[in-house]
């Protein structure tokens, strides 16, 4: 699971969207690649937010990508996309999406989205790392992981106890086998022996 973009977007209806503030983890690809990749992330990040309604969230894949958006709208016509491996689960990246559009109105004025590169917003560099690993930054997810670790030792668990049921079984059928030859054998003795007796 891997995040490699994160950006919040100005985006009006019908008009072309400009990115406000962005942060990206390209250190998977090598030195020479990592230009051109950002360069697509930007194009990726910019083409899915102006073709995303307002109000609306969608995920998009494309390649070795998932691109999450989601168009807040409103007054601010604000914008924030996530672009992921397609590992990345749902549910966190759009609650990141949701936080860093909540964190982004708070602490940046209206006025600041004429000139973007006079915004300084550092927390989605925050966020970027922070949500590398989903499951330490999400708390439900966190849970479901113990749950699911605790399910896999109940498996195994009851696994083991039906392995060693079966050797059981295995014993008790042995022994109403032996206890069948048993009362055969008696029963044969006794057919034999009552053939020599003495009148």
């Amino acid at each position: 699971m891997k995040v490699f973009s994160l950006s919040v977007v100005l985006s009006p209806p019908n008009k072309p969207c400009t990115i406000l503030a962005t942060a990206s983890d390209l250190s998977t690809f090598s030195f020479y690649q990592r230009g051109s990749v950002s360069e697509f992330m930007a194009f990726f990040t910019k083409t899915i937010a102006e073709r995303t309604p307002q109000g609306q969230r969608q995920s998009v894949q494309e390649n070795n990508y998932t691109a999450h958006v989601y168009n807040r709208g409103g007054a601010e016509q604000l914008a924030a996309i996530i672009v992921t491996d397609h590992e990345y689960p749902v549910r966190p990246a759009f609650s990141l999406l949701m936080k860093l559009l909540d964190d982004f109105i708070a602490k940046v004025p209206t006025s600041a989205y004429s000139n973007p590169a006079a915004i300084s917003f550092p927390e989605v560099t925050t966020y970027l790392q922070k949500y590398q690993d989903p499951r330490q930054a999400d708390a439900i997810m966190k849970v479901q992981q113990e749950l699911d670790e605790t399910k896999i030792i109940l498996h195994k668990t009851i696994e083991s106890v039906l392995q060693r049921g079966e050797v059981i079984n295995d014993l008790v059928d042995r022994s109403n086998a032996l206890s069948a030859q048993s009362k055969m054998f008696y029963k044969t003795a006794k057919k034999q022996n009552s053939c020599c007796v003495i009148m």
